[in-house]
């Protein structure tokens, strides 16, 4: 579950009825999914599930990361939390999920979060790409992955397609960082906007999430203008989950976030939106409508 210092670095980086859309049309949907994932699942079952998952130490180019395994069949299903969470972001879902689709379950924590130790240096997608693949490559997972990507590991999420093809069969995207929204405008209004904040951080002691947000601030102009320019596959599926609030408080980017979601969705045909009654903590407000989400993403790729 989210703590209140992670939700504040989430305002910070966004500093830096649901409505649910396909390709060509938009339809309105009423989605009485609510906070709690699965509310007829005894305690005793999610303990079961929890108690199921274990942690692996993997290693990438010399630093260690944490993953978390719950067994069971393939597909496997990948969950990469947002920016200032580690795998307990997931902790509503990871059980309930296990217990209703069978499928294996893999969490892990970013470098500097959680059990993954921080490394010096600037933090990067390309980097953080290399992390995930390398943990899922020494557990085995090489390919027809379902992979759910909650707010900054959208950028994640487009470099894995990218540059491991075969390995992501369908996406569940949450909220997420997504090229469109990073026009040359928005750009330039963000790397503004930063200034005075990562100032304002540089000047009080140091924490793993102003640590990031300081590495995300790093020539943050030029890395999102190339990140406008990637694309996705259309040959993966997307079930694409966006927040009726946006991580923004101005109108201007709430609107530019919203906007960006909507016409990602609306470039390919296998692209569903959308857009639940919720704050940005969508796995925390929303698991329900994630865990709906998630499965139907399997039958997506099971046909």
């Amino acid at each position: 579950m989210s703590n209140p210092s992670n939700r504040r670095w989430r305002a910070r980086y966004a500093a830096l009825a649901a409505v649910s859309v396909t390709a060509g049309s938009v339809a309105f949907v009423v989605s009485g999914l609510g906070p709690v994932a699965d509310a007829h699942q005894p305690a005793t079952r999610v303990a079961a599930h929890l108690a199921r998952t274990s942690m692996h130490t993997v290693s990438n180019r010399g630093h260690k990361l944490a993953f978390y395994v719950t067994p069971g069949h393939q597909p496997a299903i990948v969950l990469d939390a947002g920016g200032g969470e580690d795998h307990t972001q997931w902790s509503q879902i990871v059980p309930v999920l296990a217990r209703q689709t069978g499928d294996e379950i893999i969490t892990y924590d970013r470098s500097g979060f959680g059990n993954s130790p921080a490394v010096p240096g600037p933090w990067t997608a390309q980097n953080a790409t290399s992390d995930l693949h390398a943990g899922l490559a020494q557990l085995g997972v090489t390919s027809k992955v379902i992979l759910v990507s909650h707010s900054l590991a959208g950028e994640i999420a487009f470099r894995l397609v990218k540059e491991y093809p075969g390995l992501v069969a369908g996406a569940v995207l949450i909220d997420a960082s997504l090229p469109e929204f990073y026009t040359p405008v928005e750009v330039a209004r963000i790397v503004a906007a930063n200034k005075p904040l990562i100032e304002k951080l540089k000047s009080v002691p140091l924490t793993a999430s102003s640590r990031q947000l300081i590495a995300l601030a790093y020539n943050y102009g030029p890395v999102h203008t190339a990140y406008h320019k990637l694309t996705w596959p259309s040959s993966i599926p997307v079930n694409v989950i966006t927040s009726s609030q946006t991580p923004y408080t101005t109108s201007i980017d709430h609107r530019a976030w919203r906007n960006a979601a909507i016409e990602f969705a609306k470039a390919a045909a296998n692209r569903h939106l959308v857009i639940a009654d919720s704050g940005h903590e969508i796995p925390h407000d929303r698991p329900g409508l994630v865990i709906s989400q998630i499965e139907g993403m399997l039958r997506t790729v099971a046909n």
